[in-house]
């Protein structure tokens, strides 16, 4: 089950970590958002390691659909409603930078990066478009309604940002690592102060950057209870229409669409981790319904941390540790979001103001529904009576019979049925 952009990259190659190193930032995490932390890092001349405990690349980035965009789905609307007009825009210039840096680091690099307009459509009411709409209008962002789209079902309306891209996330990765102080197959055991345990040595450092996707230390911070994670599906076709621009229904588990180079990806049936949901049967269903004609030729899954109120936590990891840095909850939208993390920590790191830090903070307020959603999954499942438990905080594995793994369904580590660790939070595999 590889994706797409697995089966057509050359990865680089770091060794592991042999002995003891004195640097003054560690980065933990070899996906977009640790690896642009270590190329900005790189470039500003500051000593820094980063330690993946497996290959740059293999986690949750080989699996993203590659979308380089600001709209987040109708997402400016409820930022206008929680935050204020000021904060909401504050997320949208952030994103809009992160764009910019994209577009210019992909200038001198071989990685398919391609302008295409985004859209997020509604089936059945405009309802809730017109409200996105109007919030876009207070915060003068580049936007439009478009009322027909060139997908094989009628819509009620779009919301159209202009000039947004895609990528292959892969090569990309493979370009800005190039000649970055990496360690691979490093695994960080555990963390005293800023001192990280590796299986073959020590990382001392001042300050530690975590992206790892879902932090992994969970006495600080409160992410065990700030996060969830889920998944949804992708096959990518070939004769399939190219439909010009990337696609995404305003409901959760509706279906998302873009092509790259012949190829058309379908996404869809998603479901929070460790619960039923629709998988790739919903998204090669609807492909033989309007293209029978296609063939696939991947399909992947992909994994996301989903913050309580729907932006990510860039910043300080909490406020009693010092020293310590995270970035995760991207909510599905990793590939900008990296990049945001990558600009906020690379300053705060150095000692500088960062004009977003505030927005992204992680010790912003938890009093959110999600919240009590999270607090009673994890209640339910630590009173289920099963054998197989998560190692990570002891909740009841759910077995997966689609991809033939047990998820936990309180913070989404995943194991396959041997008990090997797939996915985090866990650090370590079950216990035979």
């Amino acid at each position: 089950m590889a994706s797409l952009w697995e089966e057509t990259w050359r990865p680089p190659e770091f060794p592991r970590l042999e002995g003891d190193v004195d640097t003054h930032v560690l980065v933990v995490g070899g996906g977009m958002a640790g690896v642009l932390c270590a190329y900005f890092l790189h470039r500003a001349g500051v000593p820094y390691v980063l330690a993946e405990a497996d290959t740059i690349g293999s986690g949750v980035t080989k699996n993203t659909t590659a979308k380089i965009t600001s709209q987040h789905g109708l997402i400016y609307h409820q930022l206008v409603r929680r935050w204020g007009v000021e904060r909401a825009r504050q997320y949208l210039a952030a994103q809009e930078e992160a764009l910019e840096r994209y577009r210019t680091l992909c200038r001198d690099i071989d990685c398919g990066f391609e302008e295409k307009d985004a859209y997020v459509y509604a089936l059945d009411s405009r309802e809730k478009i017109d409200r996105e709409l109007s919030a876009l209008e207070r915060l003068g962002a580049p936007k439009e309604f478009a009322g027909a789209l060139p997908l094989p079902f009628p819509v009620a309306g779009a919301v159209r940002f202009p000039r947004q891209a895609q990528f292959h996330p892969l090569r990309f990765l493979a370009a800005i690592s190039n000649g970055l102080h990496v360690y691979e197959r490093t695994p960080v055991r555990q963390l005293a102060g800023t001192t990280a345990v590796t299986d073959r040595g020590r990382i001392t450092a001042r300050k530690i950057i975590v992206a790892t996707h879902f932090p992994f230390l969970n006495k600080h911070g409160g992410y065990f209870l700030k996060l969830y994670q889920h998944r949804s599906y992708v096959i990518a076709l070939e004769n399939a229409p190219d439909l010009g621009g990337m696609y995404l229904d305003q409901v959760q588990g509706g279906m998302s669409f873009r092509n790259y180079q012949g190829l058309l990806l379908v996404g869809g049936g998603s479901h929070r981790t460790g619960k039923q949901g629709g998988n790739w049967r919903e998204p090669r269903e609807f492909a033989a319904s309007r293209w029978p004609q296609a063939v696939e030729r991947y399909h992947w899954a992909a994994q996301d941390c989903m913050s309580l109120d729907g932006a990510p936590y860039i910043g300080p990891y909490s406020k009693s540790t010092q020293g310590l840095y995270v970035a995760s909850g991207f909510n599905k939208w990793g590939m900008t979001s990296s990049m945001v993390a990558a600009m906020v920590l690379s300053d705060l790191v150095q000692g500088r103001e960062n004009p977003f830090a505030q927005t992204f903070s992680p010790s912003r307020s938890m009093l959110r529904p999600q919240l009590a959603l999270n607090g009673l999954e994890a209640a339910v499942s630590l009173m289920t009576p099963v054998t197989r438990r998560c190692p990570h905080m002891g909740c009841a594995l759910k077995w997966n019979p689609q991809e033939r793994s047990w998820d936990c369904p309180c913070h989404g580590s995943r194991f396959t049925a041997g008990g090997q660790l797939i996915d985090g939070p866990a650090t370590g595999d079950l216990e035979r």
